[in-house]
């Protein structure tokens, strides 16, 4: 890695503005920005999913995830720096193959679950709605620029792969899922 950051501040920001890495400025609230952010709340929360998973001895879901911490800061990279790609289908086509294998273990959805059962459960449902919300920033932004499309799938399978993972939090823990229950008809 060449650029190293020896000074965290640079005062540049203060007026609205932040720096793309191809060197445009634009205002802090443009939807690239917007995307970027999201992406990072996400990344954020998945380290935590993925202490808790430390934890909770549950290396096998963490082997999985911690990849993706990585993956999403390459998505990071794609949203601050427009000519760049770094993510590609293999790692798409490595979230799917969890979701699969995961859900051949689990058996077919009969029933809408709620984030809960567990503080771990609740986590992974915690990033699995960050990551609809990052996604959702990542469409609009493709609305204006085109996006890699590889980016635009990854999200989406990331969310996708973080449901399952709730759902084998629970398997593992041994804690029942909390199924939704309709309110009651007067």
């Amino acid at each position: 890695m060449g650029f190293r950051l020896s000074k965290i501040y640079t005062r540049t920001g203060d007026t609205g503005e932040t720096g793309l890495g191809d060197g445009r400025r634009v205002p802090k609230d443009h939807p690239r920005v917007e995307a970027i952010g999201e992406v990072d709340t996400l990344n954020s929360q998945l380290g935590l999913l993925l202490a808790g998973l430390a934890e909770h001895n549950l290396a096998e879901l963490a082997d999985v995830l911690a990849p993706c911490q990585h993956r999403l800061f390459d998505l990071g990279g794609e949203l601050a720096m427009p000519a760049y790609q770094a993510l590609t289908a293999a790692e798409v086509a490595r979230l799917e193959a969890a979701i699969d294998g995961w859900n051949e273990e689990l058996g077919p959805l009969e029933n809408f679950i709620l984030p809960g059962g567990s503080g771990l459960i609740a986590q992974a449902h915690v990033c699995r709605a960050l990551a609809r919300s990052a996604e959702r920033r990542c469409q609009q932004l493709n609305a204006l620029e085109a996006l890699n499309p590889i980016a635009l799938a990854y999200i989406n399978r990331l969310s996708d792969l973080l449901f399952v993972a709730a759902r084998i939090i629970a398997k593992r823990q041994g804690v029942a899922e909390v199924l939704w229950e309709a309110a009651q008809k007067p």
